[in-house]
């Protein structure tokens, strides 16, 4: 079974290419997005609670999305491969992570796009929470929370970088590359 995390700033194509993973290697998408937007949709406690920080570009506490990652992983067959996109984004997730029964990891891809490239395709997507003043609160506070992960997971041999730019199916390639390289096998 693997274990994948998936790194990348907002707008590096995380979603596009984890769906892609997924699919090809039969692992578990859990989307730490995809599942703070359903919860905010539902209206439920978390939602109500998570939907003040989102809004203003912030990240959710680390304590509210550490236990929904928590009761994913527990809910998933011990068999099950996974690819994690969106947790951990910080280096004391990641701890929290490693001590999960199920928090070994094979690898983490990280995907590095340059800032304009990121601020012109979160612009162009046009969801209400991408107004130029959010995406740029939302990219200075990846770069001051997150992405001390790529050191602290490169320090642990566990990193491959993947350049961000280029076409869906370019990108998709250095990625099968990465997953070989790392030992990642090919099915769950």
């Amino acid at each position: 079974m693997t274990r994948l995390v998936l790194l990348g700033p907002p707008g590096a194509g995380k979603g596009t290419q984890a769906v892609r993973i997924c699919e090809a290697r039969g692992l578990q998408h859990l989307s730490t997005g995809e599942l703070l937007r359903a919860a905010v949709e539902a209206g439920t406690e978390l939602g109500v609670e998570a939907r003040v920080f989102m809004d203003a570009g912030n990240l959710v506490p680390d304590q509210l999305v550490s236990d929904l990652v928590a009761e994913r992983l527990r809910a998933l067959g011990d068999d099950s491969g996974f690819l994690l996109d969106g947790f951990p984004r910080n280096v004391g997730q990641a701890a929290s992570l490693a001590e999960q029964p199920r928090g070994a990891l094979d690898c983490v891809l990280y995907l590095r796009l340059e800032r304009e490239e990121i601020l012109q395709r979160l612009l162009a997507r046009g969801r209400s929470d991408d107004t130029e003043a959010v995406i740029n609160n939302r990219l200075d506070v990846y770069a001051r929370e997150t992405s001390p992960l790529v050191e602290h997971y490169e320090e642990q041999g566990l990193l491959k970088t993947i350049d961000g730019l280029g076409t869906m199916d370019e990108v998709a390639s250095r990625i099968k590359d990465a997953l070989r390289d790392c030992g990642a096998e090919a099915s769950a």
